[in-house]
């Protein structure tokens, strides 16, 4: 008679006995727990293992970006908007390269493909210059390749361009809208990109073939930072000149601010224009009105560092700074702070400005007391 399993495990010493009871209890939850339960369990466990993803190389790239949401209550907040020139050095990893290789590929590119597939929205450009990010004013990539004559086919009722047809090379700038804002929940001072305008540099022709007349840029769309936020995470360049094996994320690159800049408009809380420097043929005058700009938002900081509260500091605080003693200046002054705004991204004094004009329209190559922390993001 073949010996029945409670025989065994009375025979068995009280160590294998305990061994194989656990070994039974476990073996019998397995089984009891219900299918549906296992399914939300196993689903639970595949969606942790995507939030990393490792590329070749070994390291590893977020899923969603760590940059904090701008909250709606800042209590301090100055909106400003920049054109970042793409053949400056600051600002190169944003470009190149200009055609996709293997998994790299540059901003326009990555940004005009997740439009493609409808994974982020566009919205029009319009001639007031400020982004419209409602329902109304999304513009389809469709219309903005007939626009500007970017080649595309049509197969099986889908749309498709090859990496060749993407004018990156000809995407040279960008349109951003920075808020500089002073976070009082958390005590924190942030400067992040809100929003992105790429534009495309082109040169007019003559009927036989001759170059005449100066680059014209078109702005091309708007596009939400947020919406690309997640997407710019996986996004990686090389970002150092001496170190070609070191890389960032886009995301990072951003809320790092380690773009560079000119301001060209500013407005105010209702959105209203105040300043603007796109246009001025005296270049004098739009180097001051960009170091007033740049002065007032590095004075503002100042006083967060000093511990004076928000509300005690003057509205048009350019002079603010220059008011206080120079032995306070210099006590307040410290080494882990970063350096100003102002002389990273102010342009020299010395030197001439080329004034574009911006179409918006259709395009061809023939015509037309706090105690506060400093979080950089």
């Amino acid at each position: 008679m073949k010996p029945t399993f409670a025989s065994r495990l009375t025979n068995m010493p009280s160590c294998s006995r305990l061994a194989a009871l656990l070994f039974l209890c476990c073996t019998v939850s397995m089984v009891a727990q219900p299918p549906k339960r296992r399914a939300q369990q196993e689903e639970k466990e595949k969606k942790t293992q995507t939030t990393t993803q490792t590329k070749p190389g070994g390291s590893v790239y977020r899923e969603f970006p760590a940059a904090q949401v701008m909250p709606d209550d800042a209590e301090w907040r100055r909106d400003v908007y920049r054109e970042i020139d793409l053949t400056k050095d600051e600002n190169a990893p944003l470009y190149y390269p200009v055609t996709p290789q293997g998994n790299k590929m540059s901003l326009f590119t990555y940004i005009f493909k997740l439009i493609l597939r409808g994974q982020v929205p566009a919205y029009k450009y319009n001639n007031s210059d400020i982004e419209n990010f409602s329902e109304s004013n999304k513009v389809r990539i469709i219309d903005v390749m007939k626009d500007y004559e970017i080649y595309y086919e049509v197969k099986d009722k889908k749309m498709r361009i090859n990496d060749a047809d993407i004018p990156s090379r000809e995407v040279k700038s960008y349109y951003v809208k920075e808020s500089t804002y002073y976070d009082q929940h958390t005590a924190t001072f942030h400067s992040r990109i809100t929003a992105l305008c790429p534009l495309l540099h082109r040169t007019d022709f003559d009927e036989e073939g001759n170059i005449y007349g100066d680059v014209s840029k078109y702005a091309l769309f708007w596009v939400k930072y947020d919406d690309l936020a997640p997407y710019l995470g996986k996004l990686m360049f090389a970002y150092s000149t001496l170190n070609n094996a070191a890389e960032m994320s886009a995301d990072d690159y951003f809320n790092q601010n380690l773009y560079k800049g000119d301001i060209y408009m500013t407005t105010n809380m209702q959105k209203k224009e105040i300043i603007r420097t796109r246009g001025l043929k005296s270049d004098s005058t739009v180097i001051n009105k960009r170091n007033i700009i740049e002065k007032q938002l590095t004075d503002f900081e100042d006083h967060v560092w000093r511990g004076d509260t928000v509300a005690t500091v003057p509205a048009d605080s350019a002079a603010a700074a220059t008011a206080a003693p120079k032995e306070e200046k210099k006590a307040r002054t410290s080494p882990s702070r970063r350096t100003t705004t102002a002389s990273r991204r102010t342009s020299s004094n010395s030197g001439k400005q080329k004034t574009t004009k911006v179409r918006t329209g259709s395009a061809s190559r023939s015509g037309s007391g706090y105690s506060v922390r400093r979080q950089r993001h």
